[in-house]
């Protein structure tokens, strides 16, 4: 049994350590932002900026993308992230034990930034974005909204 490694292997590491972080990022801020000990709202903007910060440069050397489409991916997940992470506390502040209203409110802000990124990245990015997991996230998305209707 051979372990050599196949052509373009690195690059499907590349999509699945990209996946893994994006996908990270979504699925854990509600956890971080709801640990046991309340962080303050500094905090959680650090906190947030940080994820936004990795997700970016994630994207950035997997997608090569330019300039502009950096300054968009920024602006995009910062004010979606800020978003999702007001609407998260605000079902937190009221005691609402719900899960499935948290995981409506990360389906519809995970939503939101598709298809934004889909009007800022080129056929060959979003065909990457796609690979890296984007595409299995949607379909998990919208089989959840399916189940709620």
């Amino acid at each position: 049994m051979s372990l050599r490694a196949c052509p373009g292997d690195s690059e499907s590491m590349k999509y699945k350590a990209i996946k893994f972080f994006g996908i990270t990022a979504l699925l854990l801020l509600p956890l971080w932002l709801g640990a046991q000990q309340p962080m303050t709202e500094e905090e959680e903007i650090k906190q947030m900026r940080e994820s936004i910060d990795k997700t970016v440069d994630n994207y950035t050397n997997l997608l090569d993308l330019a300039d502009w489409q950096i300054f968009y991916l920024d602006s995009i997940l910062t004010h979606d992230f800020d978003a999702m992470r007001l609407e998260l506390k605000g079902l937190r502040d009221a005691k609402m034990s719900n899960a499935d209203a948290y995981v409506r409110t990360q389906d519809k802000w995970s939503e939101q930034i598709y298809t934004s990124l889909q009007k800022v990245f080129n056929e060959e990015q979003w065909a990457k974005y796609l690979k890296s997991g984007a595409a299995r996230d949607k379909k998990s998305r919208d089989k959840r909204a399916a189940k709620r209707k």
